[in-house]
């Protein structure tokens, strides 16, 4: 997201508090206009939806934003498409020196991110695909392909060759399209049988898609494995596992991880064996820098990749991990504090 990035099961998440330190050593060089003449102000436009991958995203853009000088005014359109495009029409209209366009529809929010180009207003967009119909703008994302190829190695090695499996995506939208063409691949090379496919992106990801998973489980209950690439789709087949009593029988994969997530996937006898991501809060930090280094001309190029790592069940378990504080430790690689840095950027760390 995590295509989008998300979560499910009815599982009531509250918004994660995380500390937040300034790495040593970041604010000694000299800020380049315009942030040596006081704040910036600059708009986010989101397009959020359920689960505490939002929350944690949106703390890492305010945080970082805080420590550039950006005075950061904040519209979440909450998986409604027109609202966005209107918060994108009000944002324009705002005198902000920049725009940060998170998640969304491409057909939606070219238009409006053109404008605000034409106007000479830089915009920085995360996993909305806009490489061809807004091809100015600077494309920011999740390596959605190294994503889906760590997890579904992992299934591949669970589960083997000619294996009924289930799966559960929303087509459409950016992250989930590309983790898609993954799946695609990796389906054909294995030989699976696909038996459902499922889906829908809605405010209420995990509990509607708990509903559709239910009905497929009930058709179809000898699949081995189901891939929901986006956790709160996850969190919804996991649901649907546990209600038709098949959490001995059937392994999920997932994509993003949270405090909540792990929470899951920690828990005795969770079929939920493995998922790959990144920290949310470290990625709306890196796309904040991003927004920082282009409004500094010193942003290369058009496009920006955040890495992720394979996270397993057994891994979580074994190093103890209770929430993203001790997953953090165990990897330090999530923090992501050399992606989009500079000497003058203060690099937030979670």
């Amino acid at each position: 997201m995590k295509a989008v990035s998300k979560k499910l099961l009815a599982v009531t998440t509250a918004a994660v508090v995380l500390s937040t330190t300034v790495l040593a050593g970041s604010q000694a060089a000299t800020k380049p206009a315009p942030f040596n003449a006081g704040m910036v102000k600059i708009a986010l436009v989101q397009n959020s939806g359920a689960g505490d991958y939002f929350q944690q995203w949106t703390n890492g853009a305010k945080k970082q934003a805080t420590a550039i000088g950006f005075d950061m005014q904040i519209y979440d359109a909450q998986a409604d498409n027109a609202k966005q495009a209107t918060d994108m029409e009000t944002a324009i209209g705002s005198g902000v020196k920049g725009i940060i366009v998170d998640h969304g529809n491409a057909d939606t929010m070219c238009p409006g991110i053109n404008k605000a180009i034409d106007a000479g207003i830089p915009v920085v967009v995360y996993d909305v695909d806009i490489t061809k119909c807004a091809p100015k703008a600077i494309f920011t994302s999740q390596s959605d392909e190294a994503l889906a190829t760590a997890v579904l190695k992992k299934a591949v090695k669970d589960l083997g060759k000619n294996k009924t499996v289930g799966y559960v995506n929303v087509l459409g939208i950016a992250p989930l399209d590309r983790r898609h063409v993954v799946w695609e691949k990796t389906k054909k090379n294995q030989k699976w049988t696909q038996k459902f496919f499922v889906g829908k992106f809605t405010n209420s990801v995990a509990t509607d898609n708990a509903q559709l998973a239910d009905a497929a489980l009930k058709a179809n209950p000898k699949v081995a494995g189901i891939f929901a690439p986006y956790d709160e789709l996850a969190k919804g087949v996991l649901s649907a596992v546990y209600q038709n009593k098949l959490q001995k029988t059937v392994k999920i994969y997932g994509i993003d991880i949270s405090n909540a997530d792990i929470e899951l996937m920690t828990k005795k006898g969770s079929p939920w064996v493995a998922t790959a991501g990144t920290d949310p809060n470290a990625i709306g930090a890196g796309v904040a820098r991003v927004m920082a280094l282009k409004l500094a001309g010193e942003q290369k190029g058009t496009t920006v990749s955040f890495p992720g790592v394979l996270i397993t069940a057994k891994f979580l378990k074994k190093n103890k991990i209770k929430n993203m504080d001790d997953l953090r430790a165990k990897l330090p690689g999530l923090s992501m504090s050399k992606a989009a840095a500079a000497a003058w950027i203060p690099v937030v760390k979670f």
